[in-house]
């Protein structure tokens, strides 16, 4: 109860059911007052606190929460041959110049559309085919086996990390990064999972690109390089040659 709202209950006559009719309507219309005093003060408090919660529900996340569980749907979408036009996956292995030898980790490995291309690019490096969605992880496990690419190890991610069985030289995150919750705090961690002198190569979409996510999920390059400056990053080089996204490359400082 507000608080004048007990102080007007104090000033009601303790005898007000023995007085006079005149002292009765008096009483009534003190009630009456009371009441009506009280339901301002609840319509007030509601008027109040709706622009709080109107508040809460405009909060903007900071990730783009989607579910990939049914891959075939999405290997239909993904390995769509007309998507090399944009994508240009040929350009974009031969830009990480990888070596025999090495290892790569293809974070957000969906379908498995960039680890086959790079277990087939010429330096054959390991692959690890990264996904946190159980489904795709196994239909990464019947692709591999199916093509015979023994240079591939499907591995099942969760919210917090890769969970890669060991550090490699370069880490690719194609189309995935504005998936990733906690982003600053995820990409700190994931420094352990890179070789000294390794590469965290990030693909993402244009804000001016025709497809993609929506908008507000969309980041500049400067948006990128602070999150991962904070988590402990600094630019090494980037490539313009993709039509809708970005490319940058990053070394852990």
């Amino acid at each position: 109860m507000h608080p004048s709202a007990r102080d007007n209950s104090r000033h009601c006559p303790a005898g007000a059911g023995q007085g006079t009719l005149q002292g009765m309507r008096a009483d009534v219309l003190r009630v009456f007052a009371l009441v009506a005093f009280l339901g301002l003060g609840s319509t007030a408090t509601a008027q109040h606190q709706a622009p709080a919660r109107a508040g809460a529900a405009q909060h903007k996340p900071d990730h783009m929460a989607h579910t990939f569980s049914d891959a075939d749907k999405y290997a239909r979408e993904f390995d769509d041959p007309s998507r090399d036009a944009w994508q240009m996956p040929s350009r974009v292995i031969e830009a990480l110049d990888l070596k025999a030898g090495q290892s790569v980790a293809d974070i957000g490995a969906g379908t498995g559309y960039f680890s086959t291309r790079l277990a087939r690019a010429a330096a054959a490096p390991m692959v690890f085919a990264v996904d946190i969605e159980p489904n795709m992880v196994a239909h990464l496990k019947m692709r591999v086996a199916k093509e015979g690419l023994k240079n591939i190890t499907p591995v099942q991610a969760t919210a917090d990390g890769p969970n890669l069985p060991e550090p490699v030289d370069t880490i690719l995150l194609v189309d995935t990064f504005h998936h990733i919750p906690n982003r600053v705090e995820y990409f700190r961690t994931l420094k352990a999972s890179i070789k000294p002198g390794g590469r965290l190569a990030i693909i993402d979409f244009r804000r001016d690109a025709p497809a993609g996510p929506p908008v507000e999920f969309r980041f500049t390059a400067d948006q990128i390089s602070a999150e991962l400056a904070e988590a402990g990053y600094a630019l090494a080089s980037s490539h313009d040659f993709l039509p809708r996204q970005l490319f940058l490359v990053y070394r852990a400082k």
